[in-house]
């Protein structure tokens, strides 16, 4: 027998070993091996099997071990990396480091054992001879406890382990040594909770998605009641037998989401997620794969859960950008869903308020259903919109439209969210005398300004320097900060309204593990007045006392040089507006804007998706974008900028050349929109065709035909989400 080993170097091919006589019956696809490679051992897995001999003349190297009996992938988990792998012309061996977390295979993550103490069943205290009232009492408070670690026990009861070890030679007790599960969410147990009532749309939902065999794209604005329609569609398919993965955009949105299917589902739950820590990762994994958690919560990294006999994968908010990744393999998990759907015979549910155009597309034509939720659950309405043309006569942060009605939700004792999407203090920090602004030496970036800690730091290579004293290029020591920021808007909030009680959630804010938890705790539980916050704060949050929400700069997002631009300011702005009156309290939102005209605000404004989708879809259709065509972007970096411009003309050049009688379009090599980051000057080119298979041939061409030097860096994204 011979074995096709995928070693995790990225070397894009397997490789082939004899595996040894004792071997042959212990062997599956998908184990863990330890294999000689060069002079070492290295570890891989098993991709392929095979009884047909190797060629003539040559000799393998055999299988050195078996590393864990049990396959950390099954067969079909297999086909759906060779399939990520193949789609985005990934290396192989990257797609099943992306699917296992490197602490589910690392031996020091491993649980550590303790010891448990349980009931004995059957046995009753009277059967046991003389007791004393301590130990009575002791194994009472162990069979109403339902048992426990032992160490535990001792300290809550306040005993020592000799009065366990005499109840266990009683026969009462028993007390074994078992792995420690370490669990992410221990400390925050949630009361159980029981299904709600649906309305006539959620109710006629459920059903179409029950039903259903293609993808659903479950159209539902904003309140209308998607996270319930989730839940029932998941406890039918756990009757059947079946389990189901979650997917959630962002870190920030799992707390809320964890708590509702927590209440729901209890234990059968498991979080996944890269705020875990090794061990809590590793027993969460562990726990799905032995199929004691049939419930998988978690990001884009979740899209691969080891779920036997999977019957649904919902994708909430599928809209989002962050299911994009953007290392490699460059996978969209929302595209991964559909697929590992059609793989494992399992409903996919994809659902939002403001669906990307690829999916609303998608069901236009058919390959996607798509069921719609047109009005908010539990009779709420849709929030009252008001844009306020800050460029006419407006001056400050906040307009007056805005304090108005923040100041009227502080006497009524309702909560507000304020948004703005940009991190720290200001935009930048330049000189008063020659307007120079004082930039990154890494990148070709201003830094921003951080009052908080009272540095400037660069938002791309994540460097920090002090303030100068000087500026660097005319010596005055004067300087302007431009651009607001969220610190900036804070510290004008609590000066507009000193006795309120605020709460900033950002990513300088939330960088202590469970600060993302606490934050939003602490609102839910009515101990702030405001949130104000970047883009963790525009989606999936629910808070009934919320009533106002305030959309500073609007329009802000427009500016990037990028096509999806409008589609994401629309989708940002209706998603953010979507925070308010979620509840009986009416809602109001105001949008701060230097141009009311601009459609996707003026649409977002009045919650139209169809008439914006239409809008925009036609200018993609005329300029020749997605979702009329597959986009890859192909990014070359060099820390010399002549290498970088030099490499990215020669495969402009060559792949247009390549391009000639196909159905493929090749754009001239460009310096990229950020032209140096972190030391790298980066070029790119546009690939463009509506066979995605011909983009990533022409790019396995080239790197075959033209291989890259060692200093070049180089990035294929098929489907690239972002421009930048």
């Amino acid at each position: 027998m011979t074995a096709k080993v995928a070693i995790d170097l990225a070397l894009d091919r397997l490789f082939d070993y004899a595996v040894p006589p004792e071997l042959e019956k212990k062997l599956s696809v998908g184990q863990l091996l330890s294999v000689p490679f060069g002079h070492r051992l290295a570890r891989g897995f098993a991709m392929e099997l095979s009884c047909e001999p190797p060629k003539e003349g040559i000799a393998l190297k055999c299988v050195a071990a078996i590393e864990e009996p049990t396959p950390f992938f099954t067969p079909k988990l297999l086909e759906l990396a060779r399939a990520v792998a193949a789609y985005s012309a990934a290396p192989l061996e990257s797609v099943l480091k992306a699917a296992l977390p490197a602490a589910v295979v690392r031996r020091n993550a491993r649980p550590k054992e303790a010891l448990f103490v349980e009931p004995c069943a059957g046995r009753k205290p009277e059967e046991a001879g003389r007791l004393t009232k301590r130990q009575r009492w002791l194994y009472e408070q162990v069979v109403r406890l339902g048992g426990g670690w032992l160490a535990g026990l001792a300290q809550e009861l306040g005993c020592t382990a000799s009065v366990f070890r005499a109840l266990e030679r009683a026969g009462l007790l028993s007390i074994s040594s078992r792995a420690m599960r370490r669990d992410p969410m221990a400390g925050r147990r949630y009361l159980p909770s029981s299904p709600l009532p649906l309305n006539d749309a959620q109710a006629a939902a459920l059903e179409r998605i029950s039903a259903q065999k293609a993808p659903v794209l479950l159209f539902g604005v904003t309140g209308s009641g998607k996270t319930e329609v989730y839940l029932q569609a998941i406890a039918r398919e756990l009757e059947r037998g079946r389990g189901a993965i979650v997917m959630v955009p962002e870190i920030s949105l799992t707390p809320q989401t964890m708590r509702r299917f927590a209440q729901r589902f209890g234990d059968k739950v498991a979080l996944l997620h890269s705020a875990l820590s090794d061990g809590e990762r590793y027993d969460e994994w562990h726990r799905i794969r032995r199929g004691e958690a049939r419930v998988v919560v978690g990001p884009r990294s979740a899209v691969f859960a080891p779920v036997g006999n999977l019957g649904l994968i919902v994708v909430d908010e599928e809209h989002e950008p962050s299911y994009k990744q953007e290392e490699l393999p460059r996978y969209h998990a929302r595209d991964v869903a559909v697929l590992r759907g059609s793989i494992e015979g399992a409903k996919v549910v994809l659902g939002s308020a403001t669906p990307s155009l690829e999916s609303w597309m998608n069901a236009r034509r058919g390959k996607y259903e798509l069921v719609e939720i047109g009005r908010r659950a539990g009779g709420g309405t849709m929030p009252n919109v008001a844009v306020v043309d800050v460029s006419q006569g407006e001056r400050g942060i906040f307009s007056r439209t805005l304090l108005d009605s923040i100041a009227l939700r502080l006497d009524r004792r309702e909560q507000a969210i304020l948004f703005l999407n940009r991190r720290g203090y200001s935009r930048s920090m330049t000189c008063a005398s020659c307007g120079a602004p004082v930039e990154c030496p890494k990148c070709s970036t201003p830094y921003a300004y951080h009052r908080a800690d009272s540095c400037l730091r660069c938002h791309i290579c994540g460097g920090w320097a002090e303030l100068p004293a000087k500026c660097p290029r005319c010596g005055a020591g004067t300087f302007d900060f431009e651009g607001l920021g969220i610190q900036r808007a804070e510290d004008a909030l609590r000066k507009c309204f000193p006795s309120a009680r605020i709460l900033r959630m950002d990513s300088d804010s939330v960088s202590r593990r469970h600060s993302h938890d606490e934050i939003l705790g602490m609102f839910g539980r009515g101990e702030a007045d405001i949130l104000i916050g970047t883009q963790m704060i525009a989606k999936g949050l629910d808070f009934p006392n919320v009533t106002l929400v305030g959309v500073l700069n609007a329009d802000a997002s427009l500016n990037q040089p990028d096509f999806r631009a409008a589609e994401r300011t629309f989708q940002l702005l209706s998603q953010v507006a979507g925070r308010a009156g979620r509840a009986e309290l009416p809602g109001e939102v105001v949008f701060q804007t230097r141009d009311p005209s601009v459609r996707a605000v003026r649409l977002a404004a009045t919650g139209e998706y169809a008439a914006f989708a239409e809008g925009e879809l036609k200018e993609r259709r005329e300029w020749g974008f997605p979702p009329f065509c597959h986009l890859a972007l192909v990014t070359l970096a060099s820390k010399s900028p002549q290498t970088a411009a030099g490499w990215a003309e020669m495969y402009s050049k060559s792949l247009a050349a390549y391009a000639r009688g196909r159905d493929m379009k090749v754009g001239e090599a460009v310096p990229a929109a950020i032209g140096k980051a972190d030391g790298w000057y980066r070029w790119q080119l546009a690939l463009r065709s509506p066979r995605p298979g011909l983009l990533s041939s022409a790019w396995r061409w080239i790197r075959s035909c033209r291989p890259p030097p060692k200093a070049l860096r180089i990035a294929f994204d098929m489907d690239a989400h972002s421009m930048m």
